[in-house]
């Protein structure tokens, strides 16, 4: 086991179809027109020096090292930048050439710290490398003079040395090792697209400077890792690699954050995690990353961390450690003993969107074989439940359409209720890419998200619209499209029922349905709704990526609807750049979806009632299955409540803090007599719980993850569960103590299951998956490479269908004692409920949840920005600080959801999706007052979770 080796190529790859020969060397080489020089000889195997040249950026052409001689041309043009042409004869190693990269080397050498033996960079430097293959023997101009090295010279202070800034929790700035290659720079531009880097000065006094000469920590730099992944030198190096040293292997697996699914190899010396490096054969992100992915996997030793079983009788108690064997058999025998007294359904389960294919499945295999009932559900039920609705009704199929590589042929970007800068940070570096080259951006959204006005960017269009009127806006984006006759009628005709086209047209040309009438009501321009209409009906490829922003409501089924219906109305499905696209929220809620987590589907969307397809599982776990749909999350909960429903096992959520009406959660737990929490840490819902089994890691297991583009990827265990057991095995063991015969030996062997019983999965194996790489489902006989890209020649439903999409107010509606609506979301730094990222250095960038509110609202009632603020509503009330800001409209508040000491889910209602029940979190009429401290609330919470968290073998110990 070594580390896993990628070439660079020095420089990006072309697409162009046009090949082109040349000899490198005596050696023949075939390569797409426009190739640079440099990576046609380093596909032809021969590497030539370089040190301001990499693969992930544009050539720059500025180290002079990797100068080349061309048959028939004068000088030495440098290979980076010169382009291939057919019949070109290159020579890459004459005397001439060795002297120049000899005399180059010497010069970046005369002016660099000689500390390499107590360099983090040892044996992985490339300066240091690149100078050993020039045969550098001697520095012939000596250290004396103007440098950057030394502090001082000749006794006198340097004014050109800079101290090293080490303001970054995860990563140092030394100048004095910077050879200014603008390979950070660029990285940031091109890569990352935030531009928080620079080259200050000119000639000798150059140097990378963050922003306007600050800090990193100050500066606009979003910690993604790109500048240090560029990095040749030691000049940007992981405080992690200082601190360990060098790592010695690596492993390829994939993110456990958000929906983007990154590939990382994970870096170790021995059993300990060195650093996570973006694979660039990731498919998903082609070697880039963000924060969280990057940097923020130290909570998987964080001290909270629980690694052993813990069991108590009642939620006052102090929790008691146990073996494996006395937590599974105690709770498989309450739970025996609650079905006997309370009914076959008094008990249910919730799998995790943050586990596996493979434990997913295991979870609602065990709810229905062995607790013989439906009643399972999954965080999807609370974010994207509303998209496998309403693609489903109107596709066919329950999941976005495009792959990521898509979005390099759109031409007319529309995002609507998402914020991919902060949710999905890796997917909206491309994206931003994509719309510096040209492309045209729409955003739908109360808020002004970043990408609406940022470096190089500016949206065509935004419209602020108000919470709870997607339905209206995005209908009346085609009432613009039929009026003005911009649709696709030829692609309707062929892919789409015309007669339902003709019904649907009728309904979004009515006058309720224009710009003018939805305008007034959604607090927009009219005319900005044309503008944006046409823009995207005429714009060419045109791409919809929508977040929570549109499911989180009482809407949000009919707003997927309304989506679905504008791309099938402009011909926009079927090919690359276009298409429907949910950004999903974690890092397996496609999966988790897929896998058969709601209690009206088993695995691959098929529904609970059907026959054939209940014959399947009854014949392979040999029980018989209920053909009834179980309950949902908030079914569970009123059961609860009524006394009908008594038992839990919930594997990796923390619905206490991340579902609506945190006080109605809070009773129906309190309601129940067995709550199983299998989770890393004591979470919010752990308050409530009985039992509680220490979970693990993706770092410490195998299995898949489904991303939000279908794309099934390995996650491969890089270290032992510190808990002795991963995921898989922990819920096999609670079966095995309820009588199931259950005996897999790794997550191989469900995966074979799964693709056996699942049409969609039918050709997914581990091997499969070693060859590919990864593969976008439906994978199959019918497609044995996957499907990037959905519904080319037909819909999964055979033909499209549009439904009518009327406009329904939500009951709750703002009023004088709640004049304000409250919208919520996610910022960069922390994920979900933040019970990984705020146990990492990433609580640095957001150390509390704050109110965004408009600076004319906060003088209305007296506020100053950091004050102090009492947000209430219907549901209940809690305090925060304020954060005075344009980027909400008057009228609109927003805040985050990744802090339990805000709970700010104890203001949300209980409204939801009139189809899925997804919550409507988006919209909740609330008052913001000033505030002299914590709600009442706040500190009976505060109470009794310190209270619930008391494990009585610390106690002693103390």
């Amino acid at each position: 086991m070594g580390l896993v080796q990628e070439i660079d190529y020095g420089t990006p790859a072309s697409t162009s179809e046009k090949q082109v020969t040349l000899t490198v060397d005596g050696f023949t080489v075939t390569v797409p027109e426009g190739t640079s020089i440099m990576r046609a000889s380093m596909e032809a195997g021969i590497a030539i020096p370089k040190l301001c040249a990499t693969d992930m950026v544009d050539a720059f052409g500025s180290c002079r090292l990797c100068l080349v001689e061309i048959d028939g041309r004068n000088g030495t043009p440098s290979s980076c930048t010169t382009p291939v042409a057919p019949g070109m004869v290159v020579h890459t190693q004459t005397g001439r050439l060795k002297d120049i990269r000899r005399g180059v080397m010497e010069l970046y050498i005369s002016d660099h710290p000689l500390d390499c033996l107590t360099c983090a960079a040892n044996g992985d430097c490339e300066l240091q490398t690149q100078a050993g293959v020039v045969g550098l023997r001697d520095v012939r101009y000596g250290y004396k003079g103007d440098n950057h090295v030394f502090k001082k010279n000749d006794g006198a202070e340097n004014f050109k040395w800079m101290a090293k800034d080490e303001s970054n929790p995860y990563f140092t700035y030394d100048p004095s090792k910077c050879i200014v290659c603008s390979r950070c720079v660029r990285a940031c531009e091109e890569v990352q697209g935030t531009f928080a880097l620079t080259i200050e000065g000119r000639g000798f006094e150059s140097r990378v400077s963050p922003g306007m000469h600050q800090l990193f920590i100050d500066s606009e730099c979003v910690s993604c890792g790109a500048c240090v992944q560029a990095c040749p030198t030691a000049t940007l190096s992981e405080k992690s690699v200082i601190k360990i040293g060098q790592p010695e292997h690596s492993v390829v697996t994939t993110c456990a954050y958000c929906g983007v699914g990154c590939s990382f190899k994970a870096e170790m010396r021995g059993d300990e995690l060195v650093r996570m490096v973006p694979y660039k054969d990731g498919k998903a992100n082609r070697g880039h990353s963000c924060v969280k992915g990057r940097f923020a996997y130290g909570y998987s030793t964080h001290k909270e961390r629980i690694l052993n079983p813990m069991i108590r009788e009642k939620v006052t108690d102090p929790w008691r450690e146990v073996s494996w064997e006395e937590a599974l058999t105690h709770t498989a025998n309450e739970f025996r003993r609650i079905q006997y007294q309370y009914g076959r359904t008094s008990i249910g389960g919730i799998t995790s969107s943050r586990c596996t294919n493979e434990e997913t499945y295991l979870v609602q295999k065990l709810i229905r074989q062995g607790f013989r009932n439906n009643n399972v559900d999954t965080c999807a039920r609370v974010c994207h439940s509303p998209t496998g609705y309403g693609l489903g009704q109107t596709f066919g199929t329950s999941a976005g359409t495009q792959d990521f590589d898509s979005i390099e042929q759109t031409d007319v970007v529309m995002i609507i209720g998402a914020n991919p800068t902060d949710a999905h940070p890796v997917f909206a570096s491309r994206m931003k890419k994509r719309l510096r080259k040209g492309a045209k951006l729409i955003v739908l959204d109360p808020r002004r998200t970043d990408i609406v006005r940022s470096a190089h960017i500016e949206a065509q269009h935004h419209l602020p619209l108000k919470p709870g009127t997607n339905v209206a806006v995005v209908t009346a984006l085609a009432h613009v499209i039929v009026t003005e006759g911009l649709f696709d009628e030829a692609f309707i005709r062929e892919r789409c029922d015309w007669d339902e086209f003709q019904d649907w047209a009728s309904f979004v040309a009515l006058p309720e349905n224009s710009p003018e009438v939805v305008g007034q009501l959604a607090n927009v321009d009219p005319e900005e709704i044309r503008s944006a209409a046409r823009l995207f009906a005429t714009g060419g490829n045109g791409a919809i990526y929508y977040g929570l922003g549109v499911t989180e409501h009482s809407q949000g089924s009919t707003t997927v609807i309304a989506i679905a219906n504008l791309a099938m109305a402009t011909g926009n499905i079927g090919r690359p750049g276009v298409g429907v696209n949910p950004l999903r929220g974690q890092n397996n809620v496609q999966g988790s979806c897929d896998m058969g987590s709601f209690p009206h589907e088993l695995p691959g969307y098929r529904h609970v009632s059907g026959d054939a397809v209940r014959d399947i599982y009854e014949s392979l776990w040999g029980v018989k299955l209920d053909d009834e749909p179980g309950l949902r999350i908030p079914n569970m909960l009123d059961a609860a409540v009524d006394g009908s429903f008594k038992g839990l096992y919930v594997q990796g959520e923390d619905i206490l803090q991340s579902d609506p009406d945190t006080k109605h959660v809070a009773a129906g737990l309190a309601a129940m007599e067995c709550v199983v929490v299998h989770d890393l840490f004591l979470n919010e819902t752990a308050n409530y719980a009985h039992v509680f089994l220490p979970g693990s890691t993706f770092l410490e297991k195998d299995g898949t993850f489904t991303n939000a583009e279908r794309r099934i990827n390995r996650v491969r265990k890089v270290m032992a569960p510190k808990n002795g057991l991963a995921d898989w095995e922990v819920t096999q063991k609670l079966a095995q103590a309820m009588g199931l015969a259950w005996n897999y030996q790794h997550p191989s062997e469900i995966m074979d299951e799964i693709a056996k019983t699942t049409p969609s999965f039918a050709k997914v194996s581990y091997d499969y998956l070693e060859k590919m790489g990864s593969v976008q489902w439906p994978c199959n006989e019918q497609a044995p490479e996957g499907t990037p890209i959905m519904h080319i020649s037909g819909f999964v439903r055979g033909k499209g269908k549009f439904i009518r999409t009327e406009y329904v107010a939500t009951d709750e509606r703002t009023g004088p004692r709640f004049p304000l609506l409250l919208t919520t979301g996610r910022i960069l730094s922390q994920y979900n409920v933040g019970a990984q990222t705020r146990r990492t250095d990433n609580v640095m960038w957001h150390s509390e949840d704050r109110l965004e509110i408009h600076p004319h609202d906060a003088e209305n009632r007296g506020l100053r920005d950091g004050d102090w603020v009492r947000l209430t509503s219907r549901s209940g009330e809690t305090t925060l600080r304020a954060l005075i800001t344009d980027k909400v409209s008057p009228g609109v508040v927003y805040t985050t959801f990744h802090h339990p000491d805000t709970q700010a889910n104890v203001i949300t209602t209980d409204f939801s999706d009139w189809a899925t029940n997804c919550p409507e979190y988006k919209v909740t009429a609330v008052q913001v007052g000033a505030s002299n401290g914590p709600s009442e609330w706040q500190r009976d919470y505060d109470e009794q979770a310190r209270n619930s968290r008391r494990i009585a073998t610390l106690e002693a110990a103390e």
